[in-house]
């Protein structure tokens, strides 16, 4: 089966803001969807309420799906480079009932709204969760992936 949809992601790390807004732009993002566990930032333009107001201000619309981020112990074996132990802790996650839920949801955007990019901290989506977020909507969905990677500073 062709897959003409895309689905984007990105993450912000050692990025500014705004390089951040002008790649979701330039890929043509509708929907930024927050897939952090906790969505505050220290970089400046990444807060929740920073981010959605810098996205509203170029069209792009954001959710946050709190329940799809990584937990305290998976971001913790991620900093510490221990990635076979992040996607363990991350594939039990994936087995509650919220971040199921959430799995069906951002599906659900996926199929009604305009082009989707999920949204974390790690720059390297090989080292990130969100490679396994877009790895299960690539199978549900019928989408295309594409890592995007906006200018660092």
């Amino acid at each position: 089966m062709a897959r003409s949809k895309k689905f984007f992601t990105i993450g912000y790390e050692q990025t500014p803001a705004k390089s951040v807004l002008d790649e979701l732009e330039q890929a043509g993002v509708k929907l930024l969807v927050d897939v952090r566990a906790v969505a505050s930032s220290r970089r400046p333009g990444f807060s929740k309420s920073q981010l959605a107001a810098g996205l509203d201000g170029r069209g792009i619309s954001y959710v946050h799906l709190r329940g799809l981020g990584t937990p305290k112990e998976g971001r913790l074996a991620a900093r510490a480079g221990q990635y076979e132990t992040l996607q363990k802790i991350y594939a039990k996650h994936l087995k509650t009932a919220q971040a199921k839920e959430e799995l069906d949801e951002l599906s659900a955007l996926v199929k009604k709204s305009g082009p989707v990019c999920i949204l974390c901290y790690e720059r390297d989506h090989q080292h990130c969760h969100r490679r396994w977020i877009a790895e299960i909507i690539e199978e549900r969905d019928a989408v295309q992936i594409k890592n995007l990677a906006a200018p660092q500073m």
